[in-house]
């Protein structure tokens, strides 16, 4: 049986300490992948920071971690479409509500992942550059299709054009690079906004243009460009992300509905060592205003949202239809791109703290991996 490690986080607000694992064996719809590469998400230093407000639920010690990719070492009973060698990228779900479990969590030498969270990467894709894909790819895809969120029509590698227009707001994030892709790949024009040096990149995903978000004149610009076009919805990344886009949805014709990724306050505070006892409550009473405001401001207008949560299309059609159906064939025939550029920001399990704080201190087009040798 192989020999495993994790980097554990003991306590809530504690630090990752790594040490000896259990190896799991896979349920039946489980495989076991042999991590070569891991990357971070601000979801894992929200959890870190902020797991009492956010997940009450995690039973530590836990092990946190979303994006994994390497290679089967074991399959479960009912798994067809693995074997044994097979080079994956998957989802890890330890940290969900309904999982709980410290072997389904992704910072660790063998994840149990579930099978129709993971899919097949060609050799020509390097395994820190698919670790950038699974929870950007899984939360894009339960903004743009699941039929309680934007419902948009499916993604194809030869789909036509629908002849319908998607606001994507974030265009360089991690999630908003994959929302693009997907959106295109389904027959949707994109109108993105994203800071000037990354406008070039954002087209390259398939924006046909795109806006400087922190110009004052952006909400004016966007929906200028929306004249003759019909709104497919718009879907919000960043923490001003989603006010902005309920001005712009409001003022255009089409589908009046924004998914929301991000929340409207930023979590970074509570990962500060020295941040202070009054800095979630103050945290909390910060969110709650400014979702009241956003809520009225849809209301006002006749538009509805709803959040994001990155996991929920593993209960759902959406699941398949990206891990089995559309992305490998995408990535094996080169008409997906694994984005953002990975940032290597170590090598080992004990470097994935490190990693954890250079994300929370704020990348541009980028995502920061940690490669397991």
């Amino acid at each position: 049986m192989p020999t495993n490690a994790a980097a554990w986080i003991k306590a809530a607000n504690a630090k990752l300490e790594v040490g000896p694992a259990p190896y799991t064996p896979p349920a039946a719809d489980q495989i076991v992948v042999r991590n070569r590469a891991v990357a971070i998400n601000p979801l894992e230093w929200i959890i870190q920071g902020a797991g009492s407000l956010t997940y009450r639920w995690l039973a530590y010690p836990t092990v946190l971690g979303s994006d994994v990719a390497g290679e089967v070492v074991e399959v479960g009973s009912a798994v067809t479409r693995f074997r044994v060698g097979d080079r994956v990228l998957g989802h890890a779900v330890g940290t969900d509500k309904d999982s709980n479990r410290a072997a389904e969590g992704g910072f660790q030498l063998y994840p149990a992942l579930l099978e129709r969270m993971a899919a097949p990467i060609p050799d020509t894709l390097a395994f820190e550059d698919a670790a950038v894909l699974p929870l950007a790819v899984s939360t894009a895809a339960c903004g743009l299709f699941q039929s309680d969120q934007l419902g948009l029509r499916h993604p194809s590698v030869n789909g036509g054009p629908t002849g319908q227009t998607l606001l994507v707001w974030g265009g360089s994030t991690s999630v908003g690079s994959n929302a693009i892709q997907l959106a295109v790949a389904a027959g949707y024009e994109v109108i993105a906004t994203a800071s000037p040096r990354n406008f070039d990149y954002v087209r390259s995903l398939g924006a046909a243009q795109v806006f400087d978000y922190s110009s004052p004149d952006v909400v004016a610009d966007v929906v200028a460009a929306f004249t003759g076009r019909t709104l497919a919805g718009a879907i919000a990344f960043g923490t001003t992300a989603a006010a902005s886009c309920i001005r712009i949805v409001g003022a255009c014709q089409g589908n009046k509905f924004v998914s929301i990724a991000t929340p409207p306050v930023s979590f970074a505070q509570l990962a500060e060592p020295d941040r202070g006892r009054l800095a979630l409550p103050k945290l909390i009473a910060r969110l709650v205003a400014s979702n009241v405001a956003l809520q009225i401001g849809a209301r006002r207008r006749g538009i509805r949202t709803k959040y994001i949560f990155g996991t929920t299309l593993k209960a759902n059609e959406v699941c398949t239809l990206i891990y089995r159906d559309f992305l490998p064939t995408a990535l094996a025939g080169g008409h997906y791109r694994a984005v953002p550029e990975p940032t290597v920001a170590g090598h080992g399990l004990s470097d994935i703290q490190h990693a954890l704080d250079v994300q929370r201190k704020g990348v541009s087009a980028a995502k920061i991996v940690v490669t397991l040798p």
